[in-house]
C-alpha cells in the first residue's frame, strides 16, 4: 500500500512555497483526483495562485482546504511564518465530489450531488467553514442529516485577514469541501482535551446565555462548589481553565460541547456562557490542562489506530487554536505526540477557529482522520 505524498514547507511568498512543495513532493508515481492544501493565513490572498500552481505541478485536478493561523504536518507545527502543507492522495476523481460554498441552506447542493451520492453510497465529507457565517452550526447539522446521518470532519478557517477556503479555487462565506465515496476507507477520532468535574446539573433558569440557576440554586454558587475552595476565592484564575460542558443529546459515547465561561456576576450569582442555553437541559463544568489534554489525545489516537482496517496511507488533523503550543508546549508537542502514537504517517492539518466532527461544531478539540 503506497503512502500518500505530502509536503510542509516554509517560504517568504506563495511562489517560493509552491516551488519548495513541488521539490519536497518529488516525482509522483501515481496521483488521484484529489489533493488537500492548508496555507498559513498570510497566504490567503494568493490561494487561487497556489491551487493553480499545485494543479500544474502535480497533475491533481481537484483541491480543497483552507488557511489557518497555524499549519501542521507529521510531527511539525508552524505558526509565525508563511507555510504551506500539501497532501496528494490516490483517491480517483470519480470517488470524490466537491461541495461549493453552502451559504444558508443545504437542499440545492444535496440535490446537485444526489445521483453521484447514490452511485457511491457517499456519507462522509471533509469540510471547511467561514467563521463569519453565524449559520454554520445549523448548516453542519443539516448537511450531515442530508447525507442520511452522514459524518463530517474539518474545521473553521482561522485568519487575521481573509477567511479563505479552497474548492478548486479560493472561496468563502459558507461551508465547503469534498464528499468521499464509500470506496475510500476512512476512520476518525475526536479528542476533547478536557475532563469533567463535579456533577451533571440541570439548568432550572437561564436567559439566553446567562445561567441564573442550576438545580434550583444560584449558578455561581454551584460553580464555586464544583471548582473547589482555592479557585472559588479568586475567580479570575478560572479563565482558560474552567469551561462549561454541554452534553451532546443522544450521544452514546459521553460527548459534550465545550464552551467558554465569559463572565460572572457575584452580586446576583450569575454565570455567562459562550453559547445559548435552554431551561431543562443539562450542564457540567470541565477543566482543561496540559496533563488532561495529553492523556486524552493519546487515548484517542491509540483507540483510532486499533480499529484501522489497514495500514494508514495518509491523515488530516484539524485542531483548535487553543491547543498546540498553548497547551502542549513548544517544539511541536501536539503533533509530535500524534506522530509517536499513530506512526510516521503522511499528515497535514491546521489550527482552526472551531472543529467539526460528525454533525457538530466543537471547540478545544482535535479531530484526526485517517485514510487507509
Amino acid at each position: 500500500m503506497t503512502p500518500y505524498a505530502y509536503a510542509h514547507v516554509s517560504a517568504p511568498d506563495w511562489r517560493s512555497a509552491c516551488d519548495a512543495a513541488a521539490a519536497a513532493l518529488g516525482p509522483l508515481p501515481t496521483t488521484g483526483g484529489l489533493g488537500f492544501v492548508y496555507g498559513h493565513h498570510s497566504l490567503a490572498g494568493e490561494m487561487d495562485r497556489v491551487v493553480e500552481e499545485l494543479r500544474h505541478r502535480t497533475g491533481v485536478p481537484h483541491w480543497t482546504g483552507t488557511v489557518g493561523l497555524g499549519i501542521c504536518s507529521t510531527g511539525r507545527e508552524v505558526y509565525d511564518e508563511p507555510s504551506l502543507a500539501v497532501l496528494v492522495t490516490d483517491i480517483p476523481a470519480m470517488a470524490c465530489h466537491l461541495l461549493p460554498p453552502i451559504l444558508d441552506e443545504v437542499a440545492e447542493p444535496l440535490a446537485a450531488s444526489a445521483s453521484w451520492r447514490d452511485r457511491h453510497a457517499a456519507r462522509f465529507a471533509v469540510v471547511h467553514g467561514d467563521p463569519s457565517n453565524n449559520q454554520l452550526p445549523q448548516l453542519i447539522a443539516a448537511l450531515a442529516d442530508g447525507l442520511d446521518n452522514g459524518y463530517l470532519v474539518g474545521g473553521l478557517t482561522s485568519s487575521e485577514g481573509m477567511q479563505v477556503q479552497v474548492v478548486d479555487r479560493a472561496v468563502g462565506g459558507g461551508l465547503s469541501g469534498v464528499l468521499l465515496g464509500s470506496e475510500v476507507p476512512v476512520a476518525t477520532g475526536l479528542s476533547q482535551g478536557c475532563s469533567l468535574i463535579g456533577h451533571k446539573h440541570r439548568i432550572t433558569q437561564c436567559q439566553r446565555n446567562i445561567l441564573v440557576e442550576l438545580d434550583g440554586r444560584p449558578a455561581l454558587e454551584v460553580l464555586k462548589e464544583d471548582i473547589g475552595e482555592v479557585l472559588a476565592r479568586d475567580l479570575r484564575r478560572i479563565g482558560g481553565y474552567i469551561f462549561a460542558a454541554l452534553p451532546v443529546s443522544g450521544s452514546d459515547t459521553g460527548d459534550y460541547l465545550v464552551r467558554n465561561l465569559i463572565g460572572v456576576d457575584p452580586d446576583q450569582g450569575l454565570v455567562a456562557v459562550g453559547d445559548l442555553l435552554e431551561n431543562g437541559t443539562t450542564l457540567q463544568f470541565a477543566k482543561r490542562d496540559a496533563q488532561t489534554a495529553r492523556a486524552d489525545l493519546i487515548r484517542m489516537v491509540d483507540k483510532l489506530k486499533a480499529r484501522l482496517p489497514g495500514t494508514p496511507k495518509g491523515a488530516l488533523y484539524h485542531t483548535c487554536l487553543g491547543r498546540g503550543r498553548h497547551l502542549f508546549g513548544d517544539n511541536s508537542g501536539e503533533l509530535q505526540l500524534v506522530r509517536e502514537h499513530l506512526g510516521d504517517v503522511p499528515l497535514i492539518g491546521f489550527y482552526a477557529n472551531g472543529e467539526i466532527s460528525h454533525k457538530r461544531l466543537y471547540g478545544y478539540t482535535g479531530v484526526l482522520t485517517v485514510f487507509c
